[in-house]
């Protein structure tokens, strides 16, 4: 499994796919835009110094299989927000957006020297447990501010510090052919 920059308009024509999908974004919040979501808007996200959005893809054949990204990085208060999708469904269950979460994290907090990273999930997401195995702890609940088909959910609030993060490596792990160099040498933001 490796992260990798958006490379192509395929790129983003299949990201861009994969967030118009209600089983995606109905988890998702990007404000009035929340259905609409189109390649050139991602391409607009993608090149904002506030955003950080990598592809992850298969371990087998790096097929891009989902997104990872940090949003409303604050470089003077070394903050940022987690979110991620998994696009091809497939490949559920079995770590990698855990992993492509991880490894984004390491990214964050080496190269972007961020001091901290918060995430976000609907009270009765399958993700919280993801969430938890990266080592984010639950600070605070959002009552009632998710809507999904028309009923209020909560939003339960986590947040990770620097030093608490240790990078997952599934090198070994029975199903898993982990780099655990993978990122070692791909800088957050590339320099010009």
């Amino acid at each position: 499994m490796t992260l990798r920059p958006f490379g192509s308009a395929a790129d983003f024509e299949l990201a861009a796919a994969w967030l118009q999908r209600k089983d995606n974004y109905q988890w998702l919040d990007f404000g009035s835009t929340r259905r609409g979501v189109t390649p050139t808007l991602l391409r607009i996200m993608v090149q904002r110094e506030t955003n950080l959005i990598r592809m992850y893809t298969s371990h087998a054949d790096d097929t891009p299989i989902g997104i990872v990204a940090l949003n409303n990085v604050d470089r003077n208060m070394r903050t940022a927000t987690l979110w991620g999708v998994a696009g091809d469904k497939s490949f559920r269950r079995r770590g990698c957006a855990q992993l492509a979460a991880s490894r984004l994290l390491t990214l964050a907090f080496r190269d972007l020297r961020l001091h901290t990273v918060n995430t976000w999930a609907v009270a009765h997401n399958v993700s919280l447990r993801a969430i938890e195995r990266l080592g984010f702890r639950f600070v605070g609940r959002q009552r009632q501010c998710h809507f999904i088909d028309g009923r209020a959910y909560d939003r339960l609030l986590f947040d990770l510090l620097a030093s608490e993060h240790r990078e997952i490596d599934y090198a070994g792990r029975p199903g898993f052919r982990g780099r655990p160099d993978a990122t070692a040498n791909l800088q957050a933001h590339p320099r010009p």
